[in-house]
């Protein structure tokens, strides 16, 4: 061989890597749209689970931008446009309603997966649970009966409590929604014959003074109403329970590990895990829109036996028969 030939045929194949590189795709990428922080986010390890499952890893085949609201819901806008500007493949939506709600008005093309979040189809995001149609589908943590249940848990664990305060955030759904459950609970409630407190917190400087309003009216109990802002301020909402004597039931986990009374709901980070295998889906060439709302399927009772005790309550040994954990 020619030395000419010889170099012409050693740089051509040293160039083949080169160019087979440039011809592969670039990693997709996520768009992770929070309510707190990277630091804050409890369910962040089941996300990436669900991502394992559904054959991807971070920085291995798939890239994630995350934009983290810090507790701000009124920053969600902004920072779901950040994300249709940076043109992800899919956005993954774990800051409720609202975050939800903000990427759909961001884009119609992006596909939107949202986590956890209440009525999708009351609160227009998606079309039917079935058929959700567009480019949202997800995952919903609401069911008709919950705040009844939680009433109920009440009912059991703290009989002489004939009010119950419940505590919402008012603007974290639309106004139609929130008559509606607000009615419902009131129902549950009068069935139970309990009367049912309604309090209201915007924001966390609001806590203190509800807190005192709820001993003023003389709660004999509380039911707090789901949302990812009092999730971040779970600790807070124990620790008031707790000064003000106040026997708490809330939705979820992370309050009882807090110092809240009971928890029952469904399984936040199990909702993350499977939310992440529809983003695997939907990367793989799944369209939302054939990928139906789901619903919880695992719902746990927790039951810190700790505070029931520093609030002299005696727990039924048939509800500590029926929970999934009991912390001592």
């Amino acid at each position: 061989m020619k030395r000419r030939d010889f170099i012409a045929a050693i740089g051509g194949a040293a160039a083949l890597p080169l160019a087979a590189r440039a011809q592969q795709p670039a990693m997709p990428v996520i768009g992770y749209l929070g309510m707190g922080s990277s630091d804050t986010e409890v369910f962040l390890a089941a996300f990436r689970q669900g991502l394992s499952e559904a054959g991807y890893a971070e920085g291995q085949n798939v890239t994630i931008d995350y934009r983290w609201a810090e507790g701000n819901p009124e920053r969600f806008p902004a920072l779901a446009a950040e994300l249709v500007m940076l043109k992800v493949h899919v956005i993954l939506t774990t800051g409720g309603t609202l975050a939800a709600i903000a990427a759909k008005r961001a884009t119609a093309t992006i596909p939107i997966v949202f986590a956890a979040v209440g009525d999708p189809v009351a609160e227009g995001l998606v079309v039917s649970l079935a058929r959700p149609g567009g480019n949202v589908t997800g995952f919903s943590i609401t069911l008709p009966d919950l705040i009844g249940k939680l009433l109920e848990l009440v009912k059991e664990a703290v009989p002489g409590a004939s009010r119950v305060a419940l505590l919402f955030k008012p603007d974290t759904m639309p106004d139609r929604v929130r008559e509606a459950r607000l009615k419902e609970a009131d129902a549950s409630a009068r069935a139970l014959g309990m009367e049912l407190q309604v309090f209201e917190a915007r924001e966390r400087g609001d806590f203190d003074g509800v807190f005192s309003d709820m001993s003023s009216a003389r709660a004999g109990a509380l039911v707090v109403w789901p949302t990812p802002v009092f999730q971040l301020e779970r600790r807070r909402l124990a620790d008031l329970a707790a000064e003000h004597r106040l026997p708490a039931v809330f939705q979820s986990r992370n309050y009882v590990e807090a110092g809240g009374l009971m928890s029952y709901g469904p399984n936040l980070p199990d909702l993350s895990r499977r939310a992440a295998i529809y983003v695997g889906k939907i990367l793989q060439g799944t369209k939302p829109s054939d990928l139906p709302v789901e619903q919880p399927t695992k719902f746990e009772l927790v039951i810190n036996l700790k505070t029931a005790k520093a609030l002299g309550i005696v727990v039924p040994a048939s509800l500590l028969a029926r929970a999934d954990e009991v912390i001592e």
